[in-house]
């Protein structure tokens, strides 16, 4: 799979360069992302939920956390609907939740036409419904590199979360073959992705898969 090409940036080991790298990386592919037109993103999206329905068939029965689409990000929901409908024992289909800027997220049930309000960033998140833990998390990506680590918003609260939770959840990225790219420069926070599904394929860094 080939990426986009990631802007001349070249940090020295200063951890106030590594941050202006990952802010000029982030706002890059934030942009080549953003311009893909709607036809182009309705397919791109299609393609990745294809993706996770044959590499991960076991998804369909259990507690998958994934995220509300936002600035072009890949779109789940016709895929989570049609895990809901299919009802098979164990499915859930959770949305994260924050409870604090400097916390891991909690996660709310969520099914197809339930009410959902803006969170403190803006984003839809279900109002009733339990709470659980995941099995698996679908992950957002900005940008990711060949060695699994992912670039966000810069809030850290995915990685708090997969760095809390016990049993760690299987953690699978997900985006478009622009977001490829050869580093986004990791800090020690930084958590690896077990896998990315992009348009046009798998990419695993996990030795179990």
């Amino acid at each position: 799979m080939q990426g986009q090409t990631r802007p001349e940036i070249s940090p020295e080991n200063d951890v106030g360069d590594t941050r202006i790298a990952r802010r000029n990386l982030r706002a890059h592919v934030l942009s080549a992302r953003e311009a893909l037109t709607p036809k182009q993103h309705e397919a791109h999206s299609a393609a990745v939920c294809a993706g996770l329905e044959q590499a991960f068939p076991e998804l369909i029965s259990q507690r998958v956390g994934f995220c509300w689409p936002i600035r072009n990000e890949p779109d789940l929901r016709p895929l989570i609907a049609r895990w809901t409908a299919a009802a098979q024992p164990g499915f859930m289909a959770l949305l994260p939740v924050v409870e604090a800027p400097d916390r891991p997220l909690a996660f709310r049930r969520w099914r197809p036409g339930e009410a959902l309000q803006p969170d403190r960033y803006g984003i839809p998140t279900p109002v009733t419904g339990e709470m659980a833990v995941p099995e698996v998390l679908l992950i957002p990506v900005n940008a990711f590199d060949r060695e699994g680590f992912r670039l966000g918003y810069g809030g850290g609260f995915f990685d708090r979360t997969l760095a809390l939770l016990q049993p760690r959840p299987l953690a699978i990225g997900i985006g478009f073959d622009l977001a490829r790219v050869d580093t986004i420069f990791p800090a020690k926070h930084d958590m690896r992705l077990d896998a990315v599904v992009t348009e046009t394929g798998v990419l695993s860094f996990s030795p179990d898969r």
